[in-house]
């Protein structure tokens, strides 16, 4: 059997609440039934998949850090630190693995302050726009990346 690449999964702020918040842009699908769909699809593309999700940014830098040298990959929603997060893009630039960048909404369509991303330079691609298809469109990408 091949050996299985790791990727994570990370989950900015608020995104706990899928399902129940702002259904009209993020959706009706929960974060847990994200998190297992994407599990499922590791499994079929021969790739472990790990989720975690914090509201905090140190939490989510700390995971980052834990990563280093143990994952192939990354897949992260920054969520609201998308914006403002230079501690999370220096520790994406630590981990030094491929990343991608996943947005439910399409920031772009949105208000001013949602276009500017602090990790858009330093991530492999970024998807946004397609709600939890993003997700799995990501993970389908970096299974490729990763070979």
């Amino acid at each position: 059997m091949a050996v299985r690449k790791q990727v994570l999964v990370i989950h900015g702020p608020n995104l706990n609440l899928l399902g129940k918040r702002e259904v009209q842009i993020y959706g009706k699908t929960g974060l847990a039934a994200i998190d297992n769909h994407l599990k499922e699809l590791g499994r079929q593309l021969e790739v472990e998949v790990e989720t975690f999700q914090s509201n905090h940014e140190g939490a989510i830098v700390d995971r980052i850090q834990a990563a280093i040298g143990v994952i192939q990959g990354l897949i992260i929603n920054p969520a609201a630190y998308t914006h403002t997060s230079i501690a999370i893009r220096d520790a994406i630039l630590a981990l030094d693995v491929p990343s991608i960048e996943v947005h439910l909404s399409n920031i772009h369509g949105r208000e001013n302050f949602r276009h500017n991303s602090m990790i858009a330079d330093v991530v492999k691609g970024r998807i946004s726009g397609l709600g939890p298809l993003g997700y799995e469109l990501a993970l389908r990408a970096m299974a490729v990346l990763l070979g």
